[in-house]
């Protein structure tokens, strides 16, 4: 389990998104097959009004935006997402759209996306804590990563969703660019999605123990996670259950349904 003091949490990859305009990771369980409901008409008159839990959102237009040059677009797109101070600072990083979407493909195949998001930095270290010859997380080492879950707590579901629809095109010319002319990019959002709804609210402490440069999880089913999955699981159970409480707020609002998201 690597850790150090510039360890960049997966979940930020979500700010980003929605830094981006681009948070609608929730919309796409639409197009999931094995049964989900059809897809949203898209009814290009439709205002955009607040939705109810459960309600569809109606789809806007897609905005042109060239992915030279998107940045500021983006970030004045994503000011309607939180007034939280924080989300301005983390915008300020410069091509937001091709990191974010390097950064979601990495999450999808249960990779580390810290390559793409190195402007979260902690300034605080990881620790663990002995009992006798047994050592653990102290969960003190989740505390750093509060920020992180009350910006995303901050974010409206309603105007992310609608700038996913808007941003849509320009995310899916930084897709074919990364690699993928063929590939729908919402493919990819719906799988990081299901890995990081995957992720186990751990409670109790998680043992580890020492390796040469690092720390591994005594219990196989936690260790086995994902280097993705693994980095949401260091942020503790309270900041966990607040990103999975928002992404699945974010999905009801799209018309699917809580036992979907059960997973």
């Amino acid at each position: 389990m690597e850790e150090n003091r510039k360890v960049i949490m997966t979940v930020v990859i979500f700010f980003i998104v929605i830094a981006m305009g681009v948070a609608l990771y929730f919309l796409v369980f639409q197009n999931r097959s094995e049964g989900l409901e059809e897809p949203i008409q898209v009814d290009d008159q439709a205002s955009l009004p607040d939705a109810q839990e459960g309600e569809d959102l109606p789809i806007p237009e897609p905005l042109q935006i060239e992915l030279k040059g998107s940045d500021d677009p983006v970030r004045n797109l994503a000011a309607e997402l939180s007034s939280h101070a924080t989300l301005s600072q983390w915008l300020k990083s410069g091509d937001l759209v091709r990191k974010f979407v390097a950064a979601v493909d990495n999450i999808a195949n249960g990779e580390s996306p810290r390559s793409h998001i190195a402007f979260f930095k902690l300034e605080d270290s990881f620790d663990v804590m002995a009992d006798g010859s047994r050592m653990s997380i102290d969960p003190e080492s989740y505390r750093r990563f509060n920020v992180v879950a009350d910006v995303f707590s901050s974010l409206n579901s309603d105007t992310a969703v609608r700038l996913f629809w808007q941003l849509k095109p320009v995310l899916q010319e930084a897709y074919r660019d990364l690699g993928y002319p063929n590939r729908d990019f919402k493919d990819t959002l719906t799988q990081a999605i299901l890995e990081m709804l995957k992720v186990p609210v751990i409670d109790d402490r998680i043992e580890v123990i020492k390796e040469v440069v690092s720390y591994k999880m005594v219990d196989p089913r936690l260790e086995s996670l994902s280097q993705a999955q693994k980095h949401l699981l260091r942020m503790g159970p309270e900041n966990i259950e607040i990103i999975q409480g928002k992404l699945k707020e974010m999905a009801k609002k799209l018309g699917i349904s809580g036992s979907r998201l059960d997973l």
